[in-house]
This record gives structure tokens, sequence and C-alpha cells, in this order.
């Protein structure tokens, strides 16, 4: 459980405590529903994560792009509130940037979320090679959280930060990389393989 969670539920409660002295208990149902959401939505659980030369994904959801860009591969990743929103590193090695970007909040899925929607840029450079991954805002999020400050080590699948209800996170694949998922795919953060590294075969 991600301690936001904690924090929102304990205020959704303190509503419905609010409400039910004050008025009726019924009326605070809804604040009881909302604390039940809360506590769900910002659960973290622990993942398996794959041995080998791969790159898995930095979040849960659904594929809904894989493009080519520059000489290497996109894939983005679009969350939905009911999914995990803990972000995870896609390989191990040293965060060698960390970039925030103000921006939109067009609704994540779209194409354009990419480019114009607040986003944090994160790479990370590490077994000879560099992914780079964006944790971008949606519609509904507007606050992005990561953990990690540029120099820090990384290990494969670790936490490194959140976003806060839908969103999305793009990574960013040099030609070294042979991507093994396809759009419409749905992937889970730490566990899920989105690539695996041709020149070590």
């Amino acid at each position: 459980m991600v301690k936001y969670g904690i924090y929102y539920a304990v205020a959704m409660l303190v509503g419905a405590a609010t409400v039910t002295y004050f008025g009726s208990w019924p009326f605070a149902i809804p604040f009881y529903l909302l604390a039940a959401f809360c506590l769900y939505f910002f659960r973290d659980p622990n993942r398996r994560i794959p041995d080998g030369p791969v790159c898995v994904s930095p979040a849960d959801g659904r594929v809904v792009a894989v493009k080519p860009e520059d000489s290497g591969s996109r894939i983005s990743i679009f969350l939905n509130i009911f999914d995990v929103h803990v972000n995870r590193t896609p390989i191990p090695g040293r965060i060698s940037d960390i970039k925030y970007q103000t921006g939109r909040f067009v609704v994540a899925s779209k194409e354009e979320a990419s480019s114009e929607n607040e986003q944090n840029t994160i790479t990370v450079e590490g077994v000879g090679t560099r992914v780079v991954f964006k944790q971008i805002a949606g519609l509904i999020a507007r606050r992005i959280i990561c953990y990690k400050k540029a120099g820090d080590q990384v290990a494969a699948g670790e936490r490194i930060g959140l976003i806060k209800f839908g969103s999305r996170v793009d990574v960013f694949l040099g030609p070294e990389w042979e991507v093994v998922v396809h759009a419409g795919e749905r992937v889970s953060a730490g566990s899920s393989i989105l690539a695996r590294r041709r020149d070590t075969a």
C-alpha cells in the first residue's frame, strides 16, 4: 500500500464521521466508498522480476501503441483508474537524467498526450544500453511523483514513483532491443517483458 492511499482514506473517513455526526449515516456512504476506492487504487503488490537481458514494463495497463521512434521504438502504455499506478524501472542501471515538463491534461489514451501533457522523463543507463521512459499525467491525474534523483542506482523492476489516477507511460528503446509486445496487450509493471536485447542472444 502506498502511503498516499492511507492519507486519502483517512480524510474520507473523517468526512464520513462528520456527516454522520451532524446528519444521518446514509449520507456518509459516498465517503466510505471513496475511502475504500483510495485503498484499492494505491495498492502496491510485489512482483516477480524476470531475469536476463530484458526490458520490463514500467507500468500496469494496456499497450496502446508500438511505433518506430528515431532508430528504435516507442511503446505507450495507458493506465486506467483501476490499474496499479506504481511505476518501476525497466532495466537495472544508473539514472542519468530526470526532466520534468509542465503541460496539458489531454486524455492519456490519446496520441497527443505523449508530447503535450505534463510529464516526467527518466533516463536509465546500464548493462550496455539506455532506456528512456516518461511518466505522463492524464485528464484526471495531475500529480506525478518520482522517488528517485539523477545519479541513483536502480535494480530492474525497482519502484521509482507513481502517477495519481488515470495516466500514461511511454518507453523509448534503441535498435538493440527487439520489442515482444503488441498494441492491445495488457502488461504488469516489473513482471511483463516489453523487449529483449538482440545483441546478447
